[in-house]
This record gives C-alpha cells, sequence and structure tokens, in this order.
C-alpha cells in the first residue's frame, strides 16, 4: 500500500469558450484518491464525470488548479510530457475497451510495453514474462492466441483490465466497464477489478452508473454541474 496519495487534485476548473460565453465543465474541484483505494465516481451525463478522469488521466490540462498524479504534478506539463506520463503512470479502460482488432489478447498487451520505447530484448523478455503473468491473473491464458471478435464480452473487458495494468501505472481509470455487460458478468468483472487492484495496491477511479460499482468502492463521490461532493 502507498502512503502518499496517487491522485491530488485542488482547486481544479475546466471551461471552454463557447463563441461570447463560457462553459464551466468542472468547476473547482478536489479531490484526494489513497494509493490503492477504490472511488466510485457517479452523476448524471454531462455532469463532468469524463472531464475529471480526462484531466486525471493527462487527456485534458486544467484551466486552473492543480493534479499531482503518483506524485508528479502534471498541471503544467507540456504536451509531450503528458503523452509520456500517460504511457508510464496511468492506465485507461474504456467503455468502448477498444482493443485493437488484429492483434491477438497477448498482442494487445505487449503493444503497450513497446510504445514506451526501445529496450532490447531484456525489455521484451520481461514484457512477455508480463503479459503471460496478467493473463494468467485474468483467467485468460487459454485465450492469448485469439483476437478480439473471438472473445466474449467479458473476455474483452479482462484483456483491457491487463493492458491497463500493463506497465504498473500508479491510478487507473475506468470508463462504465459494465455498461454492455448483463448483470451476472457485470458483477464479475466487477470483483475481478476490485481484486486486481487491490493485489497490486493500484488505485482506481471508476465513471459509473452502475449500482453494483459502488458496492465495491472504498468510496463513492458525486459529481453533478461540474461539482464535487463526496
Amino acid at each position: 500500500m502507498s502512503s502518499s496519495p496517487a491522485l491530488r487534485m485542488e482547486g481544479v476548473r475546466k471551461t471552454y469558450q463557447v463563441a461570447d460565453e463560457e462553459i464551466v465543465a468542472l468547476d473547482r474541484a478536489d479531490l484526494v484518491v489513497g494509493g490503492d483505494e477504490i472511488v466510485a465516481l457517479i452523476g448524471p451525463s454531462g455532469s463532468g464525470k469524463t472531464t475529471l478522469c480526462s484531466i486525471a488521466g493527462g487527456l485534458l490540462t486544467a484551466s486552473q488548479g492543480t493534479v499531482v498524479v503518483g506524485g508528479n504534478d502534471i498541471s503544467d506539463y507540456t504536451s509531450r510530457q503528458l503523452t509520456d506520463f500517460r504511457r508510464t503512470s496511468v492506465g485507461f479502460v474504456f467503455q468502448s475497451v477498444n482493443l485493437v482488432p488484429f492483434l491477438t489478447a497477448r498482442e494487445n498487451l505487449l503493444v503497450v510495453s513497446e510504445l514506451v520505447g526501445r529496450g532490447g530484448r531484456r525489455r521484451r523478455k520481461d514484457a512477455v514474462a508480463r503479459t503471460a503473468e496478467l493473463l494468467d491473473e485474468l483467467g485468460l491464458a487459454d485465450r492469448a492466441d485469439n483476437l478480439p471478435a473471438q472473445l466474449s464480452g467479458g473476455q474483452r473487458q479482462r484483456v483491457a483490465i491487463g493492458r491497463a495494468l500493463m506497465n504498473g501505472p500508479d491510478l487507473v481509470l475506468f470508463d462504465e466497464p459494465t455498461s454492455a455487460l448483463d448483470s451476472q458478468l457485470g458483477d464479475q468483472v466487477v470483483k475481478l477489478i476490485r481484486d486486481e487492484m487491490k493485489d497490486r495496491g493500484t488505485a482506481a477511479i471508476i465513471v459509473t452508473h452502475d449500482d453494483r460499482i459502488t458496492h465495491y468502492a472504498d468510496r463513492t463521490v458525486r459529481i453533478e454541474d461540474g461539482r464535487i461532493s463526496a
């Protein structure tokens, strides 16, 4: 368990200028996520959930405020620095999964390591070993050579979780991970997320409308009209 927060957001504000009008997507948000804490982020559509996670994951920059992930203040990072940050410090599991359709389950994990940069044969060997370990833990060892189209919805979601964990991130961001799954399978996936995060001492924010997720989370945070309330 990490003694320092995985995420600290202070006074984070995100605005967009549309013609003469300022649109506030996130309004002075304060949020701290512990080193191995799982937070369920809930709120209606358009409430700012995606904006908050996009800023925490370095996909968007805040208009104002401080964002610290894994001890690194990314508030003033350049686009290039944010790209490196996303590759090494944060994991994403999107609602649509977004696996590369022409790569096998194994290759979808390995490509993450390759994106970070070349490291010679030793790095490749370590990445292959880590991929095999993750697929085994996720119950996919016998599906390693299958393409996404040959996997069930739950299996694709598990591959996406493995991909997000590949580089040992400080924080993993989940966007509606059960939205396309039935009740039983959704419950299995949420339990798997919790087990994987807790086993690794990795923090997670799970954006959801699903009450099943709040049951597995350590804490539920609500956001509405760009404002956070615990």
